[in-house]
C-alpha cells in the first residue's frame, strides 16, 4: 500500500497521473509492477518538449486494461482536459471495495447472518423470532434439499421440485421484512474483529463486476456451510464421477443414465461397448449408496425391462464398498440388505478404488471395472471454505465448537451441522454428518437465540453476562434406509453398541415412507411427494430425458 502511494506521488511529480485502484488485489498488482509502470521515457520526453503529438498515444494507454482498473498516464500540467478526465476517473473508483450492509445502529434490531441453506441452517431459520432479530441468509443455493429422498429423483420416482424447499418459504421474513434478506452468493472470508463476512457471486455475466463482491456486518453469525464429498485424493474422481448431494447432481445422474440407455440402442454399438455404457457403478456402501442402488435396481426391473427391451439384459449395477455396507446398522439388517440387493441384481464387491478414468475405474488389486455411470458416495469432509477459516478445528477438520455450539476464542460466532464438531477439550465425540444431527442442532440453537434475544443479548458483544442454560445434547433416534422393491430397514437403536428394535421388509418400508413424508418441510412438498409416489405406483416412472 505504501509503495503504491510512493509510486503515485513520483508519477505526479514527473508529469503523470496514476489511476486509483478499486481493490487491494489491484493495488497489489500495481505494487508488483510499479517499477515497470513508472518507466515511460517517450511520454516524459513529450511532457518536457511540450509535443502535443503524444496525446493520441496517451489516450490509447488510458484505454488499456491492466487488472480490473488499468492506469491513466498523462502530463497533467500541460493537458488540462486530460487531467480533469483522470481526476473524474479516480473519484469514480473511490467507492469501498465491498459495498454492502453496515453494522446495525442503536435502536435497530440485531442482525443474525446465516451461512448456508442445509438442514441445520433451515431449521434455525424456521424458528428464529423475527420480532427480535433481522436475518440475512447467504448461500449459493436458494433452497433446502430434502436429501433422504434425493436418490428417488435420479430414476423418476419423484420430481426434483418435490425435494427442494425455497428458503423464503421456510422463513417468510427473508422475502417480506425490509431489513431481512437472502443473498445468492458464497462467503469467502470472515473478519471476526470487525463482525463482517465477505461474499461474492458466481460468474453469471449479468452484474457490473465479475465476480461481484460485497460485505455484510453481523451481530451474531451462524456458520452452517455444510461439507464436501470425500474423494480421499483419488485421481480422476472429481473429473469423472457424479456425486449425490444436490438437486443438480441428481439431474445430471438422471440425464446420464437415460442418455446411456438410448445410445446403447444405436446400430453399430459393439456388445462390449453396450455392456460398458449400461454398467452403473456406485462407490460407497452407506445409506446413500445403498438407497441409490436399490432405486436403480427397482427402475431396471420394473421400467427398463418394459421400455428398453432391446438392451435390458445388458444393464448391470455394481456397488463397491471397502468394508461392509451399512456399517452403522445392526448385523441382521446388514445381512438382510445384502441378500435383498443381490436378489434384485445388484452386484456387491469389496474393494478400494485406486484411480478413476473416463471409462473405467482401477481397484487396488489391479482389477479394471468399465462403467457408463459412476456415482461416488463415500461420505463427506470439511469444505475448502471451512479449512480456510482461521478458527479452531475439531478432529476431522470441522469448525470446533463448545457445548453451546459457540466457536471459542471469538465472540458472537456459532457453527452447526456438517461443518461443525465438538472440540477435544469438551470431552465429546464429533457427531456424524446426519440430517437429524443438523436438524437437532438447528432447533437447539434457535431456542438459545430467542432466549438471549429476549434478554437483550442479541447485539454484538452483549452475551457475556447472559446465562445460556443447558448445553446441547444429541440423542440418536435411529436410522432408516430403503433397499428397493418395497423393502426398507429400520434400526431404532440409540447407538451402534446398544440393543434395540430392528425391522426389515415391507412393514419397514411403510414406516420409512411415512416418516419421511411427515418430515418433508412444507405441506406443498408433502402433497407433491404423495402424488409422485401414487403416480409412479400406477403408471411407472417417467423416462423423458429433458435438457
Amino acid at each position: 500500500m505504501a509503495l503504491a502511494r510512493v509510486c503515485r506521488s513520483g508519477l505526479r511529480r514527473s508529469g503523470m497521473a496514476y489511476g486509483s485502484s478499486s481493490s487491494e488485489s489491484d493495488l497489489l498488482f500495481h505494487e508488483q509492477n510499479c517499477s515497470y509502470r513508472c518507466s515511460f521515457p517517450s511520454i516524459e520526453n513529450g511532457s518536457t518538449n511540450g509535443n502535443l503529438s503524444y496525446l493520441s498515444s496517451i489516450r490509447k494507454v488510458n484505454q488499456a486494461s491492466f487488472g480490473s482498473r488499468g492506469i491513466s498516464v498523462t502530463p497533467h500540467y500541460q493537458f488540462v482536459n486530460a487531467e480533469r478526465m483522470v481526476e473524474e476517473s479516480e473519484s469514480e473508483y473511490e467507492d469501498p471495495r465491498f459495498p454492502g450492509m453496515e453494522a446495525t445502529k442503536p435502536g435497530e434490531k440485531p442482525r443474525v447472518v446465516v451461512l448456508g441453506t442445509g438442514w441445520a441452517a433451515c431449521r434455525f431459520l424456521k424458528g428464529l423470532d423475527t420480532k427480535i432479530y433481522d436475518v440475512v441468509c447467504i448461500s449459493p443455493r436458494n433452497h433446502m434439499v430434502f436429501t433422504p429422498l434425493l436418490a428417488s429423483t435420479c430414476v423418476g420416482t419423484l420430481e426434483f421440485r418435490s425435494v427442494a424447499e425455497p428458503v423464503s418459504q421456510i422463513q417468510s421474513a427473508l422475502g417480506t421484512n425490509p431489513n431481512s434478506h437472502f443473498y445468492l452468493a458464497s462467503c469467502n472470508g470472515i473478519d471476526t474483529d470487525k463482525h463482517e463476512v465477505y461474499c461474492e457471486t458466481g460468474n453469471s455475466g449479468t452484474l457490473p463486476r465479475e465476480p461481484y463482491q460485497f460485505k455484510v456486518a453481523y451481530d451474531k453469525l451462524v456458520i452452517a456451510a455444510g461439507a464436501e464429498p470425500l474423494t480421499f485424493g483419488i485421481k480422476g474422481v472429481k473429473e469423472h464421477a457424479f456425486f449425490l448431494r444436490e438437486v443438480n447432481h441428481a439431474q445430471e445422474i438422471r440425464k446420464k443414465l437415460l442418455l446411456n440407455l438410448m445410445l446403447s440402442e444405436n446400430p453399430g454399438i459393439t456388445e462390449a461397448e453396450r455392456r460398458r455404457l449400461l454398467h452403473c457403478v456406485v462407490i460407497g456402501g452407506g445409506p446413500t449408496g445403498v438407497e441409490f442402488s436399490g432405486e436403480l435396481s427397482d427402475f431396471i426391473m420394473r421400467d427398463v425391462s418394459e421400455r428398453y427391451t432391446h438392451v435390458k439384459d445388458y444393464v448391470k449395477v455394481t456397488l463397491i464398498e471397502a468394508n461392509e455396507i451399512l456399517s452403522s446398522f445392526d448385523v441382521s439388517l446388514r445381512q438382510y440388505a445384502t441378500r435383498h440387493l443381490t436378489k434384485c441384481g445388484v452386484r456387491l464387491t469389496q474393494g478400494v478404488v485406486k484411480e478413476v478414468h473416463p471409462k473405467k475405474i482401477v481397484l487396488n488389486d489391479g482389477t479394471d471395472v468399465p462403467y457408463g455411470l459412476l456415482v461416488w458416495s463415500t461420505g463427506v469432509g470439511s469444505s475448502q471454505f471451512v479449512r480456510s477459516l482461521g478458527l479452531p478445528k475439531s478432529p476431522g477438520g470441522r469448525i470446533g465448537v463448545d457445548e453451546w455450539l459457540r466457536v471459542p476464542s471469538v465472540q458472537d460466532v456459532f457453527a452447526l451441522g456438517d461443518c461443525a464438531g465438538f472440540l477435544e477439550q469438551t470431552g465429546r465425540p464429533v457427531l456424524p454428518a446426519l440430517a437429524q444431527v443438523a436438524e437437532r442442532q438447528g432447533k437447539y440453537l434457535v431456542e438459545l437465540f430467542n432466549k438471549i434475544g429476549k434478554g437483550d443479548g442479541g447485539k454484538a458483544f452483549s452475551t457475556k453476562d447472559i446465562p445460556l442454560g443447558e448445553p446441547f445434547v444429541y440423542k440418536h433416534l435411529g436410522s432408516m434406509a430403503s433397499v428397493g422393491r418395497y423393502k426398507a430397514l429400520v434400526d431404532l437403536r440409540r447407538s451402534k453398541d446398544d440393543k434395540g428394535l430392528s425391522l426389515a421388509g415391507f412393514g419397514s418400508w411403510l414406516i420409512w415412507r411415512s416418516a419421511y413424508l411427515t418430515r418433508v418441510v412444507s405441506w406443498r412438498n408433502r402433497f407433491y411427494v404423495a402424488v409422485n409416489w401414487a403416480t409412479t405406483l400406477v403408471f411407472g416412472r417417467d423416462n423423458s430425458r429433458i435438457g
